[in-house]
């Protein structure tokens, strides 16, 4: 267990800050050499890579052990997380984005409702979108036979692609939290802020009619305060509002295996933020980072 993570007062967590980085080594995305296009990560168990080390334990045995002997090292000022950073599956705004092309989807498109074929506010997923989100679940129920580390927090955008692709992901596996399946929303982990109206939020009343035994965290309000029709966020910004979402996750989270369900953009800011190689999810895929935390003076 990390040791920094024992805060006693709301003002200590609130001036917690980390030094984050990226531990190499554990899997084939963190290789210059893998591909990021075709890279499969169900066909590969989420791209662990595999040692000789005619060990009597499974790889993922081996991988947990390995976690908690850095945690045990890593003092009052260190420690050591494993992020299962998934994407959301297809959404309808993909789809849109393909059919106008992504100029004119930014320009145009992207700032209205819907189209002809539907609205894609708080996006949807598409049937694909749904399969990509089951093949998830069967990557997972796979690796569980191979005694793959649980999650022990499940953290989820409040947008309606992400809570949906966390529910197919994740209900009904044999695992700890998840019968029923009960993650905690967090507002800063969306996906780019402003004038798309796929990334625009419903209300939290509508977001529990449609995933009633979800958790909201402290102060999540009825009404998307953070999107803005005019101002579209920039990357500058976005890393900024997904480093406070990680100092805040590092700074109050004792658990060690973290789910993150989340965006394109928002997965780009933490690998960005962690010191990761750029490393570009398609829909549905599924990334594990370990992350380094140190913990700042101040």
């Amino acid at each position: 267990m990390c040791k920094i993570m024992q805060l006693k007062t709301p003002e200590m967590t609130q001036s917690t800050t980390f030094k984050f980085s990226a531990v190499p080594g554990f899997f084939l995305q963190d290789e210059p050499t893998t591909d990021p296009a075709t890279f499969d990560y169900a066909s590969s168990n989420f791209g662990l890579i595999v040692r000789d080390d005619n060990s009597l334990q499974t790889q993922w045995q081996n991988f947990t052990q390995e976690i908690q002997e850095l945690n045990a090292l890593g003092g009052e000022s260190v420690c050591y997380k494993v992020l299962f950073l998934g994407r959301h599956g297809e959404g309808v705004h993909n789809v849109a984005e393909a059919r106008y092309g992504t100029k004119n989807w930014d320009e145009y498109w992207s700032l209205l409702d819907g189209d002809e074929y539907g609205t894609w506010v708080d996006a949807h997923l598409t049937p694909v979108g749904k399969a990509q989100a089951q093949t998830a679940h069967d990557t997972w129920a796979t690796q569980i036979q191979n005694e793959i580390p649980y999650p022990q927090s499940y953290y989820v955008s409040p947008l309606h692609r992400t809570c949906e692709t966390a529910q197919i992901t994740f209900q009904g596996l044999d695992m700890p939290l998840t019968q029923p399946f009960r993650p905690l929303i967090k507002e800063l982990l969306r996906e780019t802020l402003g004038e798309h109206t796929c990334d625009r939020r419903s209300k939290a009343s509508e977001i529990k009619a449609d995933f009633p035994d979800y958790q909201f965290e402290a102060g999540f309000s009825e009404e998307d305060l953070l999107w803005d029709p005019k101002i579209r966020e920039t990357n500058e910004d976005r890393d900024a509002r997904l480093t406070e979402f990680l100092n805040d996750v590092f700074a109050t989270d004792e658990n060690i295996f973290l789910s993150l369900t989340a965006h394109s953009g928002a997965i780009t800011s933490i690998l960005n933020i962690v010191g990761h190689r750029d490393f570009r999810l398609q829909t549905g895929a599924v990334i594990p980072v370990v992350v380094q935390a140190e913990r700042k003076l101040e």
